[in-house]
This record gives structure tokens, sequence and C-alpha cells, in this order.
């Protein structure tokens, strides 16, 4: 193929793969923004990394929990909060049993965590397809909040009973413990709660909030509940726990698996995809043969004074045997000068200053008869004797 076709078929190739790449990462940004996992790590309009982010520009420090709740009691210390922000896998009724019974301050927000609330005396309502208006809290700046489509109901009893996904096959059955105060912080226009903040007997609080879509990035943004979301937290607390266990970003991957999600969730990561499949089709385009180096050619140059005899031979031949000499005599001037020039002085005299050069016998007997072939008509075999004239001479001059 002809180099300029071969260069306009890359150059396409890589232009239809940065193409493809575009599309692709385009599609697959809009998937990433349309991820509605409450997660910290999430920069998306349904991600809670904004919440994150105000807090510890507030001093508040936020660390992410990724492992199961069981393990969660030993690292609770004082001034410390417990955040389950909308869990995308709701939380079984063993796990529920075990956040509420946790030795310090939760904070939980969404349907995912009905199974915690329930153990602590109350349910969480969805409310599919509708939505209720909320009142703004009092001293709030009058942005309104976004509707919400869940509400809180104080359960009958406060004893809790589920068989189902039980541990062991045995029904799990939590009590919901006494508290001494309950504050409703946010109501429905109808005055339905939707959150509230209980301080139980044993010291603990516990702020339950019905709809997690408060803690958002969009809703942060666009509408009145941040200063709500951030007052939940602060100043209350200095250190903010949040679960990210049951958003599926688990400890226990390894960081290749890790690396290989992100590359599969991310745009840039299907950038590095289409690059590295540009550079393999370019390697399969540009390979001309594969396989074991193959022994090459060895091809010796001829020598010089191969050429000068060969010229020398041509010349006698078409009869031109003075011309044949000079050239000759012309050739090695040429090589023998500095700059690789042969002038178009008299030849004569140039000759009588390599005597001086040539010290041995057969140099001086080569030099005495190339000096007689210039002075005199040329014959036919006279070219020849001036080719190995200026052979010998060569080779006398210029030792190897």
């Amino acid at each position: 193929m002809h180099p300029r076709a071969e260069l306009a078929l890359g150059t396409g190739v890589v232009l239809g793969l940065a193409l493809a790449a575009g599309v692709v990462g385009t599609r697959r940004a809009r998937v990433t923004d349309a991820d509605t996992r409450r997660s910290m790590f999430l920069v998306g309009p349904f991600g809670a990394r904004g919440y994150v982010e105000a807090l510890e520009r507030l001093g508040v420090r936020v660390e992410a929990f990724r492992r199961p709740s069981a393990t969660l009691e030993p690292i609770t210390t004082p001034r410390t909060l417990v955040a389950f922000l909308g869990p995308t896998r709701t939380l079984a009724p063993y796990e529920g049993r075990t956040i509420a019974g946790l030795r310090a301050d939760l904070l939980l927000a969404g349907p995912g965590t009905v199974a915690a609330t329930r153990c602590l005396g109350y349910d969480v309502l969805p409310r599919p397809g509708d939505s209720l208006e909320v009142v703004s809290p009092p001293g709030a700046d009058g942005t309104a909040f976004p509707r919400s489509r869940a509400v809180l109901s104080r359960r009958v009893s406060d004893v809790w009973t589920d068989s189902t996904d039980a541990e062991g096959g045995a029904p799990v059955t939590c009590t919901a413990p006494a508290a001494r105060t309950i504050d409703t912080l946010l109501r429905t226009k109808g005055g339905r709660p939707l959150a509230l903040r209980a301080t139980l007997a044993d010291g603990r609080t516990m702020t339950l909030v019905a709809d997690d879509r408060l803690f958002s990035n969009r809703a942060l943004r666009e509408t009145g509940a941040g200063p709500f979301a951030l007052s939940l937290v602060v100043p209350r607390y200095g250190r903010l726990i949040i679960d990210e266990f049951h958003h599926g970003f688990d400890g226990s991957r390894s960081l290749s698996g890790a690396a290989w999600g992100w590359t599969l969730r991310s745009p840039w990561g299907w950038a590095v995809l289409q690059v590295a499949a540009a550079g393999v089709l370019a390697l399969l385009t540009a390979g001309v043969r594969f396989g074991p180096i193959r022994a090459g050619v060895e091809r010796r140059r001829r020598s010089p004074l191969e050429h000068v005899r060969a010229l020398a031979n041509a010349l006698a031949a078409a009869r031109g045997h003075e011309v044949a000499v000079a050239l000759i005599v012309q050739g090695l001037r040429r090589r023998l000068s500095r700059a690789g020039r042969a002038t178009r002085d008299d030849i004569g005299p140039w000759l009588d200053g390599l005597a001086p050069a040539v010290r041995s016998p057969r140099g001086r007997e080569a030099l005495e008869t190339l000096t007689g072939l210039t002075r005199r008509p040329a014959m036919a075999q006279d070219v020849v004797r001036a080719a190995d004239a200026v052979e010998t001479l060569w080779e006398e001059i210029t030792p190897t």
C-alpha cells in the first residue's frame, strides 16, 4: 500500500475511534449523572458529595464506612454521628436491629432504613406517584423545600417482629426504646412529620428523616434543604460516619476489581479503553511481518580501486586513452585532497609534489610510471598501467 494511503487510512481509523469514544463517553456521563445512589462519592445531581464537602468546610470530619453494620460499634466516639442516607440496598431486619442498638447517635434517612426506624418505634411511609408540600422550619430564609415523597408515622406497638429474610431462619424481634423528648424538625403542609429528633432515655439521639432527597446535591443547590440538612450535624457533632456499604461501595473488593469497575462506569475509563483499542489496531495495521527475525543478506561494498579499474577498461575500449589516463589521475588527486575536490590545474606539478610522500621502491616506480604516462600520448595498454599505478600510489600514501 502507498505510504499516503496508509497515512490516510490510519488517520481515518483514529478519527473514527475518537468519535466513538466521545459518543460512548457522553452516554456514560449521562448514566453517571442518572445514578440515584445517595453516596458521598457521587457528584451527580442525586449524589451526596456536596453535602459532605459543605460539612467538611464547616469543620466536621466526614468518614466513609464500607463494612457491614455489625462492625460499627467499636469505632464510635463522643460527638460522633452515624448516618445512613437512603441506602440503595434496603437494610435487612437483623441489620436494622443491630443499627438501632448501636451505642451512638444515628441519622436515618429514606425508606431504605425502615428496618432500623421500626426498631425505634417509627415507620417510613413512601408515597409513590404522589408528593406533599413541605413547610419551611422556623428561621429558614423562605426558600422552598423539595416536595416530600415519604412521611414518618408512629407505630402503634413498640414491639416489632419480622420473619422475612431472618438470620439463621429465626424471626427478628426488637423493642423500641423509651424516648425522653421528641422534636418534630420538619413537617408537611398537612402536618405529617417529615423529620424528627428523639432523645432516648439512655442519652442517645436519633434523627429520622423520611425523604433522603433532602441530602442530594440538587436539593442542596436549588432548594432550602441545604441549611436544614447541615443543621442536623452542625454544631452538635464534630465527626460524621456515613454508611457506603449499602450503596455498593464495600471495602471487600480488590484493587483490580475496583479499577475495572471505575473503568466501566467512568467516561474517562471508556476513553482509556478506546485509546488502548486504537493502539492495538495501529499495531495490527502497521505490522508487516510477525515471527522470528530473519537473518539479513550481507552486502559488501565494492572497493573504489575496483571502480577505477573498470572505468579504465571502459575508456580503453572506447579509444579515449589519454582521457582515461587523465580521469584516473584526477580521481586519485580528488581522493587525496582535503576538500575532496579535484582542481583544474596542471597535473604534472601535483605528481611531482607526491615524491616526498612515496618512500618504497614500488611506490616510486608507480609514481614515475604515472608521471611518464601524463607527458606523452597514451596507448591502450597505458590505461591499465595508469590504473595499476594509481592503485599502488593509493596504498602507499594511505596505508591501512
